[in-house]
């Protein structure tokens, strides 16, 4: 594994920038790191970007677990309940990612940057499209929203290198009446062993850059500390539709990256 000053720099600071921004809008960073990987040339595969990527989302989610676990905020028994259908998506999503093209994957992923793209351009974050409990979910209904949410989120987690919280965190809200805090903190929790079972999966596949993976750890460890330093300063609002323009400008590339 050798580093280069020319590739080493610029991710590092790509990536600084990345935690501060994941911080403040409550996302675990892969909505940007993908695009970033892929579409600045980094890789040449959506795979690879994906499985880079993940192994930054990897230190990000056990950061931000161990400040919520001191605030007794991880809801740990529904967390274990949903970790086995998640780790059952993330080798779904590797047979995907194996079978399927990789042009179609990046089409894939510009398609899904969409939703993030809108609620942020609405001034909100997956996590606040929902702020009130619609119901909670028991009994049959509860076991198969475990498997069923697990497996997407799973899923994504591999196929796309994001961390799963924009499926879960709504989930958690609607469907078992969870409030924000819990839901994100659960979510995070979740996303330890998903992402590094994708991490690992990806190792072995071939898809993860350690030269790559390593400037892009330190760089989100260090500007997720910045975020919330500064961000009572900031307009999270303006900041969120101004990534929002940036998201949608990765999506349109994406899907143009993939069709050609």
């Amino acid at each position: 594994m050798g580093f280069e000053i020319g590739t080493f720099l610029p991710l590092f600071f790509s990536a600084v920038a990345i935690g501060f921004v994941a911080s403040l809008l409550g996302l675990g960073g892969g909505v940007f790191m993908t695009p970033l990987l892929l579409l600045s040339g980094f890789v040449a595969t959506q795979q690879e970007a994906a499985g880079t990527g993940i192994a930054a989302v990897l230190f990000t989610g056990i950061s931000a677990s161990i400040a919520y676990y001191k605030r007794r905020a991880i809801n740990a028994r529904i967390g274990l309940f949903f970790m086995p259908s998640a780790l059952a998506g993330v080798f779904l999503g590797g047979y995907i990612a194996g079978s399927v093209r990789s042009s179609w994957l990046t089409i894939a992923f510009g398609i899904f940057l969409l939703y993030p793209m809108t609620m942020m351009l609405l001034g909100k974050t997956p996590k606040e499209l929902l702020p009130i409990a619609k119901g909670e979910a028991s009994g049959l209904k509860f076991y198969v929203l475990i498997v069923v949410l697990g497996l997407v989120a799973g899923t994504a987690t591999k196929v796309f290198g994001i961390g799963g919280g924009t499926v879960f965190v709504p989930s958690l809200i609607m469907f078992l009446g969870f409030d924000i805090v819990a839901a994100v903190a659960t979510s995070l929790f979740v996303m330890i062993p998903t992402a590094l079972a994708s991490s690992v999966t990806s190792w072995f596949a071939g898809t993860l850059h350690p030269e790559l993976a390593v400037p892009l750890i330190l760089g989100i460890i260090i500007g997720a500390q910045i975020g919330p330093r500064v961000g009572a300063r900031v307009p999270k609002k303006r900041l969120r539709q101004l990534f929002a323009l940036v998201l949608l400008y990765a999506a349109v590339n994406m899907i143009l990256n993939g069709l050609r």
